[in-house]
């Protein structure tokens, strides 16, 4: 198990390989074609879209079963059917956007019992709550800064972040203008923090990787009197973190709201310290002439994302643990027949902190990789996506609907099987 964990690195890493396989065989030429010539599953004639009940396969597209991960790339999870019916009220009528806003913050820092002086909004994703939070702290509440921006000329302009919590991700810091500066050790941070200095950053995902550990990071912030940001995109479950990272003192923490919450996909959570909150508002849409002003939360993602989290809380996740573990020895039962097949089992300490399956094959009693196996599943139709990496395939249950763990069973049989020597 070691060296093999969930995490968003290793999952894009070997989705990579599987793009060709997943999206290369997507055809956009039939979106193009009058309605009128389209044609449903018993050649009858389609004169609009949406009739046939498989509004994918009406645009030429392939579905996909995912039995991995809650990843953006294949569009994070399923969103709540109360979600959904409570997104379908919000769409009937208007409200001041900004007052919705505030509202549902305001419900979401109750429902999360946060420390005094906390707040919540929604944003449009993790990667927006990093970078309108970031774009609050570099402004302040300053109208001249909040347009000016990217150009930080008047305002600090470094962040420091761990070399080893670098990532993609970081990206979204940069946007706001702000330079990178890396550290490793408790000296270097030291030495790196200066008048431009403007925060510190933690990837909450790579704490077992750097030399500094959430809490002492923490601490070195807040001794140089500097905001510490916390990014848990994914780290729900256990729904605890929602509100233990603000009771340790971090002051701006992002979450995604379209992954384990299952609210909509186009949303995040950011919590953090109230001015902070409103500073990232200030340099959000619907504001003009903002740098946040593209990343626009409409009414029914707001009050969608508020509702899946009402869910979200108020579930058993032992039991919601227990039947995704289920769903894993169904297709471990399926596939411990087939000689050359091992299993492990983990779960991520951080990151997509649910039960996962690793199906280990001997090299000598195959003639396919993981990797290749997992290729081989994605080229299906429907596509079943799986991690491929080099010593295992891995698979979680988070997204599988009732019943799939069967299809993926017998796919991952036969595909096994097949390559059997």
């Amino acid at each position: 198990m070691a060296g093999f964990g969930l995490n968003r690195r290793g999952f894009l890493g070997g989705l990579v390989t599987l793009a060709g396989s997943i999206f290369g065989r997507q055809r956009l030429f039939a979106a193009t074609l009058p309605p009128s010539s389209k044609q449903g599953p018993g050649n009858e004639k389609i004169t609009g879209f949406g009739n046939t009940g498989n509004v994918y396969a009406e645009l030429g597209l392939t579905t996909v079963i995912n039995a991995h991960l809650t990843e953006t790339v294949i569009g994070g999870s399923l969103i709540r059917p109360e979600a959904l019916a409570v997104m379908e009220m919000a769409a009937k009528h208007f409200v001041v956007i900004m007052d919705l806003e505030a509202a549902v913050g305001k419900r979401i820092s109750e429902m999360l019992k946060l420390p005094e002086g906390y707040g919540a909004i929604v944003t449009s994703g993790a990667a927006s709550a990093i970078q309108n939070g970031y774009a609050g702290i570099l402004t302040g509440n300053n109208p001249t800064f909040i347009t000016q921006i990217p150009d930080l000329t008047g305002m600090k302009s470094e962040v420091i972040v761990q070399r080893a919590h670098r990532s993609e991700w970081n990206h979204q810091i940069r946007t706001t203008g702000a330079k990178i500066v890396e550290v490793e050790t408790v000296e270097d941070v030291r030495k790196a923090i200066n008048e431009r200095t403007a925060a510190m950053h933690f990837q909450n995902l790579s704490d077992p990787d750097g030399q500094i550990k959430r809490a002492d990071w923490l601490k070195l912030a807040h001794d140089a009197n500097l905001p510490a940001f916390l990014d848990a995109a994914a780290d729900v479950p256990p729904k605890s973190r929602l509100w233990e990272y603000a009771n340790m003192g971090f002051d701006l923490i992002a979450f995604s709201g379209g992954k384990a919450i299952r609210g909509p996909q186009t949303t995040g959570l950011l919590i953090g310290r109230q001015e902070m909150v409103h500073n990232t508002l200030l340099n959000m849409s619907p504001n003009e002439d903002t740098i946040g002003r593209p990343d626009k939360v409409g009414k029914e993602e707001m009050l969608g994302l508020l509702k899946a989290l009402e869910v979200f809380l108020a579930e058993d996740q032992d039991a919601v643990d227990q039947g995704q573990t289920k769903q894993l020895d169904t297709i471990a039962a399926k596939l411990s027949k087939i000689p050359g097949v091992t299993f492990t089992r983990e779960v991520s300490p951080i990151k997509n902190h649910f039960p996962s399956l690793q199906v280990h094959l001997d090299p000598a009693r195959f003639s396919a990789t993981p990797r290749d196996i997992a290729a081989q599943l994605a080229a299906m139709k429907p596509s079943i996506v799986v991690g491929g990496g080099k010593s295992a395939i891995e698979m979680t249950a988070i997204d599988l609907q009732p019943g799939e763990e069967r299809i993926v069973a017998d796919a991952l049989a036969s595909a096994l099987t097949a390559h059997s020597v």
